[in-house]
């Protein structure tokens, strides 16, 4: 393998995956994989396991080997950006000389007392997998997408529970008027109860504190608000912002030349000078982006110019049912959503796509 380029790719989720299949294209390189998961569980499918629906796992090393791509399965837990390799849990390194980091996300269990003991997640396979049964009433906390979704998906599939949905917000809050007001008719005609303007300020072992000092009863508590991302890039002394996602530039490279970064874990401007917001929708194109950029290094030729827009935002409400808001160009909502069961359609569909960067 002397005189190839060796790209390693730090996780193997939408992003990662989307880097890796771009990645191998370029020319003379040897592409890796890292992920501490033997499999790829579909993100935007983690509230339907969570109400008990079969969810695919895909095995990362047929999916990679397939494509040429290697594949060590291995936690990363540290990056020594001066010798160019990983530190692996287990003692392994693996060396590089480009490093895309696509570490995802999680969900931030330390803004709000309480949330680490006795709070669930839906945030990340490990998450739903460590999942204790859930019975009785399930107090979902959180009004945006992933709260919505959960709490939808709990009354379809679960009518042994009793399931609430609190947010600070009207669910949906910055969607269209018929968006919203959609999601709160169907979430009532799913039996939810929703409580919008409450600010939930600790998690107790049997519910949650509000902070006018209320006390809402539940069995389980589901966490779907905020977010938080691994601190191996702030510990390897990249440049990172206050919540510790990677800083990068047009070109999707860090303060680190040779380490690049997508998806949740960087904060990544958009065309028109806003942030680009957490979402698969985002993570796909960005990362295969970085990845064209790295090719076209390797190829000495210009990069491809930045180029993106989001077109949609999908929201599912159960099997049947689901939001797909129409933005403009810089994510905000316009005045028109498709609702109902072809909406259910077109996410069914949507989400499938995506899901083709983890087929062989």
């Amino acid at each position: 393998m002397s005189g190839q380029h060796r790209i390693v790719v730090l996780g193997a989720g939408y992003a990662g995956l989307a880097a890796a299949r771009r990645s191998a294209k370029a020319p003379g390189a040897r592409v890796t994989v890292v992920d501490a998961r033997a499999e790829f569980v579909e993100r935007v499918r983690l509230h339907q396991a969570a109400a008990g629906q079969s969810v695919a796992h895909r095995n990362l090393r047929k999916i990679l080997e397939r494509r040429g791509i290697r594949f060590v399965q291995g936690m990363a837990v540290g990056i020594d950006t001066a010798g160019r390799q990983l530190a692996l849990a287990d003692g392994g390194t693996v060396e590089y000389d480009t490093l895309i980091y696509a570490l995802g996300s999680r969900a931030d269990l330390e803004s709000v007392a309480g949330v680490r003991d006795y709070a669930l997640s839906v945030a990340t396979a490990d998450d739903v997998e460590a999942m204790r049964p859930l019975r009785g009433r399930v107090l979902v906390v959180g009004g945006g997408a992933t709260g919505i979704e959960t709490a939808a998906e709990l009354a379809e599939s679960r009518p042994d529970l009793s399931v609430a949905l609190v947010s600070s917000e009207e669910p949906g809050a910055w969607l269209s008027d018929r968006a919203r007001g959609h999601i709160r008719a169907t979430l009532e005609r799913l039996g939810v109860s929703v409580r919008a303007g409450v600010k939930v300020v600790e998690v107790l072992a049997d519910g949650v504190r509000t902070a006018d000092g209320e006390t809402l009863p539940a069995e389980s508590v589901l966490w779907t608000t905020g977010f938080a991302v691994p601190d191996l890039a702030a510990r390897a002394g990249l440049a990172v912002d206050a919540r510790g996602r990677l800083l990068v530039d047009e070109q999707l490279r860090t303060s680190d030349p040779a380490v690049y970064a997508a998806g949740d874990c960087a904060v990544v401007i958009g065309p028109d000078g806003r942030e680009l917001r957490m979402a698969c929708a985002t993570a796909i194109p960005v990362a295969s982006r970085a990845a064209a950029v790295v090719t076209a290094r390797l190829r000495a030729t210009e990069p491809p110019a930045p180029r993106f827009r989001y077109y949609l935002q999908c929201i599912s409400l159960g099997r049947r049912d689901a939001v797909i808001q129409f933005l403009r160009a810089d994510d905000t909502p316009t005045p028109r959503a498709l609702t109902g069961r072809p909406a259910a359609w077109v996410k069914e569909a949507i989400v499938r796509g995506a899901a083709r960067v983890a087929r062989p």
